[in-house]
């Protein structure tokens, strides 16, 4: 069993920052890639940020510059860096690991619960 639990949203003023975390736990081998995506009322989810094992790192172009990903290997846990905060960035944020569990030779593809993003005046 894998557990994703996303923690950081939260109501933040434009112009403002928001770190979210994602940790994941239970019975895992290794964690391959992670990576956020969010979901706003009336759209479809889309990716926001990836990170692979090797650290190589991807965003969309909304949040190109303003966004950061890592990851803490020894925690199993991901964080997005949300900088200059804008309202269009309010949504559920989800995280998302593709996860080898120790029994299992294929990788599987665990997500959270999602975390509320509020931007707000």
């Amino acid at each position: 069993q894998v557990q994703i639990v996303e923690s950081g949203g939260g109501l933040v003023q434009p112009g403002g920052s928001l770190r979210l975390s994602c940790a994941a736990s239970g019975s895992i081998f290794c964690i391959y890639g992670m990576g956020w995506h969010r979901q706003a009322p009336g759209k479809q989810r889309e990716l926001v940020a990836h990170i692979t094992g090797g650290d190589r790192t991807n965003y969309a172009d909304s949040v190109k510059g303003r966004f950061t990903i890592s990851r803490d290997n020894a925690k199993n846990t991901v964080y997005l860096q949300m900088n200059s905060l804008k309202p269009e960035n309010a949504a559920v944020y989800y995280c998302n690991d593709q996860i080898r569990e120790p029994t299992d030779l294929a990788r599987y593809s665990y997500w959270g619960q999602g975390t509320q993003v509020t931007v707000s005046s």
